[in-house]
């Protein structure tokens, strides 16, 4: 494992639009978005009425500093325009759809053309390099194939960059495992829950992780914590980055870790991003929490302005010890909407995932109830046990159970109760976890 750490080597895939001054960045994002506007205006009924409603002409943004006086879009952009009225070129002319789930039942539908599908290959491959892959690696590709962008975004940038894609999708991790190997990847991507899954597996079958080729590691499409990060570096010896995206502005891409810290870097002359306050929307300075909102000024199939993402991160504009002069987010916090409010009490997932993933006694693997009983919020966390490093007695299991609770206590304002299970008795996933089950209002 020591040699794969040696061997780790990272490079900025376009310098010059990676390391330009922020004002130079500014004045390009500017012509951009003065562009984009009046192209989403003439081809885009629906923010041709957005516009019109607020008596806003396309002339009157001229610039960066003018982005505040577009309105927000979020996901009901596609809802109330389900499938094609937020195309901005008819259907014929786009060259790939994907879609992600709706809370509604209606997916969210994203056509990309030819020219954004090239963008996607590019900005993945600033991510690429980001995370150290190199020219004629073989990269395995866990992420699903199919609506979802995982897999094909990441599948597609290996061509433009010189790696060889190994389209392994979801599940038969035994035969994931297998593949890793005998094939000898170099790098993976994948989301961070599986790829503990994948780690959990080899561990039973007695597979050494120094006898793998893995040297790197693509990890997005779900919140993830800095301890999670650990454990998979440590326990399979490489390094892992964070890729962040979404399907309704470009996909994985828009954003990746670089190996200077856990910051993600944003592709912010294609992607702008704003922090907004969750209550006013107005903009916050870098280092407050807020929503996160962006403006893809490029994009040609579903261009997006002023997208409310609702994940919650913090921003900064200071230039990186990598080189990148690009804006950089915390990793995010999770989602506005994933929030549990527990007796009046905000509370995130990764906020207890942090506080279980420091006790060496227990798996990485949790699951979250929450319910109302004479009408008081109860929450009880399930969390398996790690039999290599816990002493079965019952004294054993209330001394942990006890000190994650008092942990929980500390970080969240909350009183959860802790019940240690078996190891491998909670649901795992090759894609996004559902990690809560609230049953206070069913």
């Amino acid at each position: 494992m020591i040699t794969k750490e040696n061997s780790f080597e990272s490079y900025i895939w376009d310098e010059k639009k990676e390391t330009m001054s922020e004002d130079e960045r500014r004045e390009l994002v500017g012509k951009r978005l003065k562009n984009q506007v009046k192209y989403m205006y003439n081809n885009l009924p629906y923010y041709r009425e957005k516009l019109d409603a607020i008596g806003l002409e396309p002339g009157d943004v001229k610039g960066i500093k003018d982005i505040t006086k577009l309105p927000f879009l979020d996901k009901t952009a596609f809802t109330e325009n389900y499938p094609f009225g937020t195309f901005a070129v008819p259907r014929e002319k786009m060259e790939r759809i994907h879609a992600s789930s709706g809370t509604t039942g209606k997916k969210k539908v994203v056509g990309f053309t030819h020219n954004d599908v090239k963008l996607w290959q590019e900005m993945l491959c600033r991510c690429f390099a980001m995370a150290g892959f190199k020219k004629g690696d073989a990269v395995h590709i866990s992420y699903g194939y199919g609506l979802f962008t995982g897999g094909l975004g990441p599948h597609y940038a290996c061509e433009m960059y010189g790696a060889t894609a190994i389209p392994v999708s979801t599940g038969n991790t035994a035969g994931q495992i297998q593949i890793l190997q005998e094939w000898q990847p170099n790098a993976i991507c994948c989301t961070p829950t599986y790829m503990l899954h994948i780690i959990d597996t080899m561990e039973k079958m007695g597979v050494d992780p120094s006898t793998l080729a893995l040297r790197t590691g693509l990890f997005g499409a779900e919140p993830w914590t800095v301890e999670m990060k650990k454990q998979i570096e440590d326990r399979l010896g490489i390094r892992a980055f964070d890729v962040y995206g979404l399907t309704e502005v470009l996909g994985p891409g828009v954003g990746c870790s670089c190996e200077c810290g856990d910051l993600i870097h944003i592709n912010s002359d294609h992607f702008w991003p704003e922090i907004v306050d969750p209550e006013t929307g107005k903009p916050l300075p870098d280092g407050e929490l807020g929503e996160l909102v962006f403006s893809s000024v490029t994009k040609e199939g579903v261009p997006m302005l002023r997208y409310n993402t609702h994940d919650l991160t913090r921003i900064y504009h200071t230039k990186c010890a990598c080189g990148r002069t690009t804006p950089r987010i915390e990793k995010i916090t999770g989602r506005a909407d994933d929030m549990m409010i527990i007796r009046g009490v905000n509370v995130f997932p990764t906020q207890i995932e942090s506080v279980i993933l420091k006790h060496k006694e227990v798996n990485p693997h949790y699951m979250i109830f929450i319910d109302r009983v004479n009408n008081i919020d109860q929450v009880v966390i399930k969390v398996e046990i790690n039999p290599a490093n816990f002493s079965d007695t019952m004294k054993s299991l209330e001394k942990v159970e006890k000190s994650i609770e008092a942990e929980l206590v500390s970080v969240t304002g909350i009183h959860p109760k802790i019940q240690l299970v078996e190891s491998g008795s909670l649901p795992r996933s090759e894609g996004k976890l559902k990690r809560v089950v609230d049953s206070r209002f069913k």
